[in-house]
């Protein structure tokens, strides 16, 4: 599928002379008593066209490319006061084009509020979840929503066996509710202190994932999915478990507010071969809080998550972790963003050591690496 290219949602530079000829209703609008639908005919319209399908070139007299609202994978990418922030301040803030200009002097905020409302509306598909629901992700919890993104994740554990594993992710979204994913592994280990080092790719895998059921009403999530991991790893240098293995799981989120958030993961472990492993039980579940420098500005997500697994076996004891964690977008467009945590044993911890865990996130739906920077 092929997604429409990342623009300012309201790139409409003569909106501010549209209020100014709009009178002695502009006067009105200063005091935030215009609906969405009026604000956005009076204001945008000439610019985005009454259906929000956007205004020919021709008449613009600018280059910028006009989004189509109606398109729902740009539509709904994003949360709403992504929106709201460059409605409010303009498209530098979000390092968009200077065209766009701030309206916060000439719109109150109730009707920006009202026009990012009757703008999202243009997306009449009810299937599409609203980027609201889009949770900050967890070290180790697999969020529900269905994301466009890549990462560089790193797992580094000390101990009397060291291991270091890199792995590259790709996500990409298949219409409303789908997602594919992509994980291939890069590993290090070292049986003992001064021992050399074995190098080589880990166990691939490739996952699906669905989303079930959304509600902004209620600020929930529910998506089922499943990973194949493929024994592409050398299991004698310790590279890799040997077996593949089927991962089913459920994940969800709920909003806690504006800004504080929960989410959940259950699933199994199941070898393909049972005499090669054991099948596990996983449960993982994640609580945090965004906090935004100044209005606009870097997020920072801190996030405590409580995992814990236990082999499906008569007498097995289930082992639990804790993993705080920070997260901090990096780039002005906020998709480019860092994670950093610690995984740290609760319980059963003989032969099981704490694990330094990082990501760099790159949400490639909105924009390049090289953008979004200034």
């Amino acid at each position: 599928m092929t997604f429409p290219p990342r623009v300012p949602p309201f790139v409409c530079a003569s909106l501010l002379l549209s209020i100014a000829i709009a009178g002695p209703s502009a006067a009105q609008s200063a005091k935030g008593d215009r609906s969405g639908e009026e604000t956005y005919r009076v204001a945008c319209a000439a610019c985005h066209g009454a259906d929000g399908r956007g205004a020919p070139q021709s008449q613009l007299g600018f280059d910028d490319p006009i989004p189509d609202f109606t398109e729902c994978a740009f539509n709904t990418a994003e949360a709403a006061s992504d929106w709201f922030a460059i409605a409010h301040d303009g498209g530098p803030v979000r390092a968009f084009s200077r065209k766009m200009p701030a309206f916060n002097e000439a719109l109150s905020t109730a009707e920006l509020e009202r026009v990012v409302d009757h703008v999202r509306a243009f997306c009449d598909d009810p299937a599409w979840p609203r980027g609201d629901l889009n949770l900050p992700r967890p070290l180790v919890t697999e969020k529900a929503f269905p994301e466009n993104e890549a990462l560089l994740t790193t797992e580094i554990q000390a101990g009397s066996s060291r291991e270091i594993t890199n792995a590259i992710i790709y996500e990409r979204r298949l219409g409303a509710r789908t997602q594919w994913e992509l994980v291939v592994p890069l590993a290090m280990q070292s049986s003992s202190s001064g021992s050399p080092w074995r190098r080589g790719l880990g166990d691939a895998a490739f996952a699906m994932k669905h989303v079930l059921f959304h509600s902004m009403a209620s600020g929930s999530i529910v998506s089922a999915g499943g990973e194949v991991v493929f024994p592409t790893g050398k299991e004698d240098e310790g590279l890799g478990s040997g077996v593949m293995k089927f991962e089913p799981f459920i994940s969800a989120g709920q909003m806690l507010g504006s800004s504080s958030f929960v989410q959940g993961q259950v699933g199994a472990e199941i070898p393909r071969v049972s005499e090669r492993a054991e099948k596990e039980a996983f449960w993982r579940g994640a609580v945090g809080t965004t906090r935004v420098q100044g209005a606009f500005g870097r997020s920072w997500t801190r996030m405590v998550e409580l995992t814990g697994v236990r082999e499906l076996e008569r007498g097995s004891r289930a082992e639990w972790d804790i993993v705080p964690q920070l997260q901090v977008s990096l780039s002005k467009r906020q998709h480019i963003l860092v994670s950093a945590g610690v995984r740290i044993p609760v319980n059963e911890r003989e032969g099981r050591h704490a694990q330094v865990l990082t990501y760099l996130l790159w949400d490639w739906f909105d924009g390049g690496l090289g953008d979004g920077w200034r």
